[in-house]
Formats: C-alpha cells, structure tokens, sequence
C-alpha cells in the first residue's frame, strides 16, 4: 500500500462500498490444535483396531457396487439437501456455540454454499460418469478410446473448523457423487458442529458407506494408520505434513487444502469509494465492536492467546492504529488495523486466523509483488485496480492458488474455477467437477476388433517391418505409403 493511497483510506469522505470487511473478517481459523471438550456422554474408544474393523466394513460396502450406481450418488445428494433444508436452524445454532457466528454468515457462507455444491452435483453427475471419447491412432487402427471415471474406493476426508459446516461436507459432495465410500473426521476444535454432523449423517445418509468420526489426536492418528484410496485434508500445514507422512507409508494420493498468508495489493490509483477503515470498522461493529452480535469469537482460549501474542509483541503494539481491545472470557478480539509492521515480526511471518489486518507501505505498487513471491505461495491473492497492464502484471507474476481482482474471495462461488492452493498453501482443487475429478480414478480404456493384426509387430523383424513400424509410430499418410512402397529408410 503506498503512502498515497494510506492518505486515501484515512481521509474524511463518504463512503458506500465496506470492501474491507471481507479482509478482516473472513480469515478465520483452520488449525487443528489440542482437542476441545468432549462430549459428557461416555464415547466408546476408538483405536487403530476399531479404525481398522470400519475401513473393512466400507471395503465390504465399496465391493458390492452399491456405491457406484448412479441412483445412489442421486439419493445421497438429495438427502443431504434436506439435511440442510430440515436443520438450519440446527446448524445455525451449533456454528453459534463454537464460533459465535452471526446467523446470516452460517446461512450463506456455510449452508448455502454447500447447498448450491449439491444442486450442482445433481444437475451434472450424469454427464460426469459418462466415459468420455477419446482419439486413437493408426498404431492402434481398428481401434476406440475412452476415459472413464471411476470412484477410487475407501476415503477419508479432515475437515477444519473455521467453517466446520462447509468445509466437512463440501467434499463430501465430490466423493459421493464420484461414487466413494467416506470416513469423515470433523474438527474436534468445534465440538458442537462435530457432534451436530455425526448426528445428522447417521440420519440423513447411507451409513453402511458414510461414516463420521469424531475425536481428537487419538482418533486421528487411529485413522491415518489405515490404508485409505484417497486422503483429502484441510488445515495447516504443521499437520498436512503428520498426514502426508502418514498417506506415505501406503502411496495413499493426498489432497491438501491449506493457507499460509493471501495478500492484499491495493493500488494508489483506485477508486475504493470509501470513508476510511476506522469508519468503516465503526459502521459495521459500531463504536463498542466487542459487543457487536455481528462479530465472531475467536474458536478458543488457546487462540486468543496466540493471538494476543501476535499483538503484543514488542515490534508490533506500538503499530496498532485502530482496534485491539480484546475480552479473555468472551474470546473476542476487535478488527484491528496495524500498520507497517516489521516483517520480521510474528505477525507477519504466521497465519493470522484472526481479526487482524497488518498493512505494508510500499514506494511502488510492483515492490508488493516482488514482497508476495518472497515468501511461500498464498492460497490466495488480491488486486485492487483498474489499470489493465498492472492487471496482467499481476496475474503473470504472482503464484497463489487463486487471484482476484477488484473483490476478495468471492471465487469460491464459482464452481467452474478450481478451488485450491500451490506449494505450501497446497495441493490439488475441489469445487464443482473439480471435486468429483479429485475423487475419481480417470482410467484410460481402449477397444480393439481381433481384425487387423499385423505380422509386421512380431518377429522375426525384418528391414521391411522396421521401414513400416518407424511410418507407423512417426504418423503420415505420405510416410506410411512410402514404407508399403518399400522406399525411405529402414
């Protein structure tokens, strides 16, 4: 951000459009940390042995076909629409408890975009199970191809908790419609959620192929003992590298949603048709935001204290121009803008997960990309301008798992682009096709007639068959004519 556009934000003018809310307020929380309260109710233990007697009663289910047949992939679907239809409240009420999220975040961010992932899945699945052509050669001729989908068996999916909702269910989507039997493991971070799941999918679902588990390091590590066809967690990287360790000792395929640091890069130029951030803050939270029923908790003691840390070290309290009021016993933090904070300092060099926005002045916008591509690729990246080449520059020159311009995160509404991060911020997407594509096996098939066999493939390999063999392989008509013609090189 350069000085210039700092005069901008802090200037006294009207405003119309709360573009920074989305900055504040959005980057919750993905980290699984030590385990939350258990439910009162005795759980029976679940240990490696338990793990092991499940994945073989889901390879029981998967061997039969159930899961493969169309119908089935439709009825989950549908079921899992009127879970969500028949329980919003439900959900609702346990985001509440574990986040303090207002009502409106959990209706749209959470239920309606998981259920706008099954209408999706409903309407294509049965264009993505159709084989999809494929071209052959004259090597092959008579020949065809196809690429066919097909479900990859046993999954397992971790779910984080700062959309403990959305985030447990949404690929969940993409393996049931690919055809899998699923293990999912809630975060035990938000316990209510977690136990809200276990209680609707034994309703709602198949439970001879749908399964959750709830639980913490214990049962985790139960899980990631046993063999699975595909492991798709969401989370720090910290624990993506325990699971990938894990998936490693079977070849088991990962994917792996994690984050790191997404920057916003605002150009000088832009038009933000806004007050400042101080009022815009004011506008949403009022003057008092900690008692703002708008505003969400931080997940649990443990990170309050983290971040508490972040805002308390030496190099960065004294940055703070705006916010950092905090109550321990409610666990709410007020949005607090920070500025030009050291970036050697905790805060700039750990995911935030928090109400916490640092700004960075820079002389020239391209130093911003420049300070991006420094660091570890984002899961996601910002542009606010309108200048076209700077656009371009932009796109061209940062690597991030998705980029923006001109909003903030509203790409995970659209269910024709990959969701997903790139090296540390991860690997492999979801979202729409994405999802079933990560999900499924694509197994090349080729269909041959028993006409056409050619004595040129077998021995004894004379120079006539080589002549025809290297025509055949190079292609062109022209060259094949001349090796029948006895012509070329052998």
């Amino acid at each position: 951000m350069t000085p210039e556009l700092l005069n901008q934000l802090f200037a006294r003018r009207p405003t119309e459009i709360p573009t920074f809310h989305f900055a504040v307020s959005v980057r919750t929380a993905k980290l699984n940390g030590p385990s939350a309260a258990r439910s009162e109710k005795e759980k029976a233990v679940f240990d490696v042995d338990a793990a092991s007697a499940l994945v073989n009663e889901l390879r029981c289910t998967f061997a039969s076909g159930k899961t493969r047949s169309y119908e089935w992939r439709v009825t989950q679907l549908k079921n899992m629409l009127k879970m969500c239809d028949e329980n919003e409240k439900e959900i609702a009420e346990a985001l509440r408890q574990d986040l303090s999220k207002p009502e409106l975040e959990s209706v749209v961010y959470e239920i309606g975009m998981l259920k706008n992932s099954c209408r999706v899945a409903l309407k294509e699945v049965k264009h993505w199970i159709v084989p999809e052509k494929a071209k052959t050669s004259l090597t092959t001729f008579p020949s065809s191809a196809e690429i066919l989908s097909e479900p990859l068996g046993v999954v397992l999916i971790i779910s984080a908790w700062n959309y403990p909702f959305l985030l447990s269910l949404d690929p969940l989507v993409g393996a049931i419609a690919a055809g899998n039997a699923v293990v999912l493991k809630p975060s035990e971070i938000a316990p209510a959620s977690s136990s809200l799941l276990s209680k609707l999918l034994v309703k709602y679902l198949d439970s001879s192929a749908i399964r959750v588990i709830e639980g913490a390091v214990a049962e985790t590590s139960a899980l990631l003992e046993q063999k699975w066809e595909k492991i798709f967690y969401t989370g720090n990287g910290r624990v993506a590298r325990i699971v990938m360790a894990a998936a490693a000792k079977h070849l088991t395929p990962v994917v792996l949603e994690l984050g790191g640091k997404s920057p916003v890069v605002i150009d000088a130029g832009i038009n933000l048709q806004v007050d400042t951030l101080k009022n815009e803050l004011e506008r949403f939270y009022g003057k008092t935001p900690l008692e703002s029923k708008d505003l969400s908790r931080i997940v649990n003691s443990n990170h309050f204290a983290r971040l508490t840390k972040l805002l308390d070290e030496d190099k960065v309290s004294g940055n703070i121009v705006h916010g950092g009021e905090r109550d321990k016993e409610s666990l709410k933090i007020a949005p607090t803008i920070l500025l030009d904070v050291p970036q050697d300092s905790l805060i700039m060099n750990e995911e935030i997960f928090g109400p916490l926005l640092p700004i960075i002045l820079v002389n020239k916008i391209e130093e911003s990309f420049d300070l991006i591509n420094s660091g570890t690729k984002p899961l996601a990246a910002y542009l606010f301008s309108n200048k076209k080449k700077l656009k371009e520059q932009f796109v061209m020159s940062v690597s991030a798992g998705g980029l923006v311009i001109n909003d903030t995160t509203v790409h995970l509404a659209v269910d024709t682009l990959p969701f997903g991060g790139v090296g540390e911020s991860g690997m492999g997407s979801y979202h729409g096709k994405f999802s079933f594509d990560a999900f499924s096996h694509k197994k090349a098939v080729l269909y041959r007639s028993f006409i056409g066999d050619a004595a040129i493939r077998y021995p004894p390999y004379t120079t006539e068959k080589v002549r025809l063999m290297k025509a055949l392989i190079g292609g062109g008509i022209w060259n094949i004519i001349q090796a029948l013609l006895g012509w070329g090189k052998a």
